[in-house]
């Protein structure tokens, strides 16, 4: 059972990773829930996520106090902001620009509903 909860660790840090540019990919759940894996699996692995200068921090404070820093906001509206600029370019069907665009607002309204770290 243990490799499972290495696997899923390891895949969840991955797609957390992937999440910091991409904008409907979140970052933060899939940290949490790599830390959660590691800490069924590996000390070692744990830790180093905890103590990582970039990576820990956002665990962190979500377990504290639910919060997201300013930069991490900042940085996550600017992101969203690109995409829909993007998919405006690219020309994408207006439906799916909808679509995009309500789901957005709704990430932008939880994100900055968050108090800050």
């Amino acid at each position: 059972m243990r490799i499972i909860w290495i696997i899923g660790g390891l895949v969840s840090l991955g797609l957390g990773i992937l999440g910091i540019p991409l904008p409907l990919l979140p970052t933060v759940p899939f940290l949490l829930l790599a830390a959660f894996c590691f800490s069924r699996s590996s000390d070692q692995l744990h830790g180093w996520l905890l103590a990582h200068p970039t990576l820990g921090p956002s665990i962190h404070n979500w377990r504290k106090s639910g919060s997201i820093s300013r930069s991490a906001k900042i940085t996550s509206t600017a992101m969203i902001a690109a995409s829909l600029g993007v998919a405006l370019y690219w020309q994408i069907s207006l439906i799916i620009v909808l679509v995009q665009m309500t789901t957005l607002v709704g990430v932008s309204y939880f994100i900055w509903s968050r108090p800050e770290a």
